[in-house]
């Protein structure tokens, strides 16, 4: 497998913030747009977290719907939904996921961490693989910097969407990204491609709000590229 190489102008004392210490509100809600040629639509993510008996879980969803003419032939939306806990270390740790599309039976990914077996189900179909221990789902994924630091030039990692497990390298770099919320600093997570059939993604990660994601590129299965862009930010310390 072959990369491209990244050179980064900061140190490491950059990624040293302090943004994914104790202080993270008890939830967040983060609204954004997102385009995809000449179509649009909104998607709507909460963070959850949950503190007992002096450990820390982790509730995130994401609701996505069309808007315009689109939202008139695909009215359902898309539900996206991952649980699991903050580890001592600092990092989510997922205990399952699902993804739903209207109606259709819904991508599932359990995670057995005293097993170390994932278990992806999937059009009713049922398959069982190792469970790597840096494995996340989609969602987790996004926000895992918001607790665990980035501590390099890249990230290796294990992504599942339910359906299969690939392993996934991102490169690190810096960019200063104009968003509908303002000017924000920003770290970017690149995918790296190993042949031409992946697809790409980029992440970009706000510094001055607890890493979170605040745009994300994608170019889909069918070819099409969905920009998803933050539209607003909403911190309650006390859901």
């Amino acid at each position: 497998m072959k990369y491209l190489p990244v050179v980064l102008s900061w140190g490491l004392s950059f990624f040293a913030f302090s943004a994914f210490a104790a202080d993270i509100p008890a939830r967040i809600d983060i609204s954004y747009s997102i385009t995809s040629g000449a179509l649009e639509g909104e998607v709507n993510d909460t963070l959850e977290i949950r503190r007992r008996s002096g450990t820390r879980s982790y509730a995130i969803s994401s609701e996505a719907r069309a808007t315009g003419l689109l939202s008139l032939t695909q009215p359902d939306p898309v539900m996206q939904d991952s649980e699991g806990i903050v580890t001592a270390q600092g990092s989510l740790r997922p205990g399952r996921f699902s993804d739903q599309h209207g109606k259709r039976l819904p991508k599932i990914a359990i995670f057995d961490w005293g097993k170390n077996v994932l278990t992806l189900q999937y059009k009713g179909r049922e398959e069982q693989k190792a469970l790597p221990p840096n494995a996340h789902d989609r969602l987790s994924l996004l926000y895992n910097f918001v607790f665990s630091p980035l501590s390099g030039q890249v990230v290796d990692l294990h992504e599942t969407d339910g359906k299969r497990l690939e392993v996934v390298r991102y490169t690190v770099s810096r960019e200063i990204l104009e968003t509908p919320i303002g000017k924000l600093e920003t770290i970017v997570l690149t995918k790296q491609k190993e042949n031409n059939g992946d697809r790409d993604k980029k992440i970009w990660l706000a510094v001055d709000h607890y890493m979170l994601p605040v745009r994300i590129v994608a170019k889909q299965k069918i070819g099409l590229v969905t920009d998803q862009m933050v539209t607003k930010i909403n911190y309650i310390d006390n859901p």
